[in-house]
């Protein structure tokens, strides 16, 4: 009797780790936002890539990763498309939202997109925080990734205007965690230099891909190359801002 009394007190302390295992893989990292963050097919001849897309490759199995970044989305056509309210279905307690916009939201002449730096953006901003924690999640601003816009004297040029400054008061004023992606990113492009920072961009010859016979010069969307390298950059802020998930990137 006592002998089955220890056996099955074994089988418990077997199923509740695996409880307790089961649980921790519920952990989720959704990430909301524009094309430089969003999932692009994979298919032949198509060179184009979000940091996003790779994210999953970075963490252990112990964290999921949803990117429901779109291309072309604001914090306001996010909203009213109706993509954010399937996103905040799925949060639950302990789940984390990783907030990039910026880059749509400055298109002044697309008014179902843009949303003013001043008031507009930072009241979105706010209010995707306010419903993600509503929901039990960790809410997590990113800057705007910056765009490849050299001078003629081999100036980076800001072209995100008040965007990365009105994301950094908000986190600093609603006391979120903030992944200063176009601080990072603008770093890296200083370093890089206007010939070598073309790689992490659609930058490639006529021919060079069927999807492009006419080949390509754009300096807001990601190569290969750049998405694994700024979500080297993104995982290194996450590491920073967010140290009870260090232990779940690989080394």
């Amino acid at each position: 009797m006592n002998k089955r009394k220890t056996v099955w007190g074994m089988v418990l302390v077997v199923l509740c780790g695996a409880f307790t295992w089961g649980t921790q893989q519920q952990v989720t990292i959704f990430l909301i936002g524009d094309s430089t963050v969003a999932n692009k097919p994979y298919r032949v001849s198509n060179p184009e890539r979000g940091w996003g897309q790779v994210l999953q490759l970075y963490v252990d199995e112990s964290i999921a990763v949803e990117n429901h970044a779109l291309n072309g989305r604001s914090t306001k056509s996010f909203r009213d498309e109706g993509h954010w309210e399937k996103v905040r279905a799925r949060i639950k307690p302990g789940d984390y939202v990783i907030i990039e916009f910026g880059h749509n939201d400055q298109k002044v002449k697309s008014p179902d997109r843009y949303a003013d730096p001043e008031v507009g953006f930072p009241s979105q901003l706010r209010q995707y925080v306010a419903e993600t924690r509503e929901k039990g999640g960790i809410p997590v601003l990113a800057t705007p990734i910056v765009r490849r816009k050299f001078d003629e004297r081999g100036y980076l040029v800001e072209t995100h205007g008040q965007y990365p400054d009105a994301v950094r008061k908000v986190a600093q004023q609603e006391n979120v965690p903030l992944l200063d992606m176009h601080a990072r990113t603008r770093e890296l492009l200083l370093e890089w230099g206007p010939e070598r920072s073309k790689a992490l961009f659609l930058h490639f010859v006529p021919g060079q891909y069927e999807a492009k016979p006419e080949g390509a010069a754009d300096d807001t969307h990601l190569s290969g190359t750049g998405a694994f390298k700024l979500c080297d950059l993104a995982v290194a802020e996450m590491k920073r801002e967010l140290p009870e998930l260090a232990g779940h990137f690989k080394p």
